[in-house]
């Protein structure tokens, strides 16, 4: 049920897109690519593994499956916040506020933060896109420079999460054959 719910959503933020500015659209194209990938990857998780860690090597200090799916939500509220002129959440690196712990919250809180970050996307114009935002998760930058970390973010732990999903012999969903219709 979930995919196809994803998909229309997808679809509808593809019509959406076209019909925004080229600056947004240029951008929200990875945006969406990203979100699609990373909640798709979260969902693929087990919810009894989302404490998962890994022990063995140079895994010290690391956060659990989980603490980074809430990190990057977090940090999506973070960035946007910061291209709105915001409070961002605090402590993101951290967990940041949100009481959210297990998968089906987790969840909530993800798909929450990649559509808040949507909807500000949208609002990017050539126009504005240079204008100064930032904070401190982005730093001092632009918001075209603050949507642009925001993909690198999700993408960054994307890529360590698809690690934890094979370290548990699951076949990120990005990475399985097509099915058959």
């Amino acid at each position: 049920m979930f995919v196809v719910v994803a998909s229309l959503t997808c679809a509808a933020r593809g019509a959406a897109q076209e019909r925004i500015d080229p600056m947004a659209a240029t951008v929200a194209q990875w945006f969406t690519m990203i979100e699609r990938s990373f909640v798709g990857l979260a969902d693929a998780m087990p919810a009894e593994k989302y404490g998962f860690k890994p022990t063995d090597g140079e895994f010290k200090t690391v956060r659990a499956f989980g603490e980074q799916v809430k990190h990057v939500a977090c940090g999506n509220f973070g960035f946007f916040n910061e291209i709105e002129k915001k409070e961002p959440p605090a402590n993101c690196d951290t967990g940041g506020p949100s009481p959210a712990r297990t998968k089906a919250e987790l969840m909530t809180y993800l798909r929450e933060s990649f559509n808040y970050a949507q909807s500000v996307l949208q609002t990017m114009t050539s126009a504005n896109a240079l204008e100064p935002a930032g904070g401190p998760y982005g730093g001092q930058s632009t918001r075209l420079g603050l949507t642009t970390l925001a993909v690198w973010h999700a993408s960054d732990h994307y890529g360590q999460l698809v690690v934890y999903l094979r370290m548990n012999g699951i076949v990120p969903p990005a990475s399985q054959p097509p099915r058959s219709r």
